[in-house]
């Protein structure tokens, strides 16, 4: 069982990604809705994997991944998104990120990336 930051701006999101994790039996331990807070509650609750939206308000997940990496190098950040450019991939991806989910996803999907990262 992993302890999980979720951080996605849209509430809904929050709450499958959440659904889908403890039903998985990973324990979430903290919320957050933009890069600001998915840093603040990283700092604070030191979870074993942040599942990061890329497209947030205030900070997006890019930039709140390279905060997190350069605070902690050892992080382990899946970051999830509809944006599944390529692109953006690979940038999460040399930035740092274990993984990455597309969005709409499976719940599957979801627990072996986590599974994956955790190992």
């Amino acid at each position: 069982m992993a302890r999980i930051l979720v951080v996605d701006d849209a509430a809904f999101m929050r709450r499958m990604v959440i659904d889908v994790l403890q039903t998985g039996g990973h324990e979430v331990v903290g919320e957050g809705v933009n890069g600001n807070e998915a840093l603040e509650r990283y700092r604070e609750l030191r979870p074993d994997v942040t599942t990061l939206d890329i497209t947030m308000p205030e900070k997006d997940g890019l930039t709140a991944l390279r905060e997190i990496i350069a605070f902690d190098p050892g992080a382990k950040v899946v970051m999830c998104s509809a944006l599944a450019q390529e692109s953006k991939v690979l940038e999460a991806v040399k930035a740092g990120a274990k993984d990455f989910i597309a969005k709409p996803f499976q719940a599957p999907r979801v627990l072996s990336a986590i599974d994956k990262v955790v190992a």
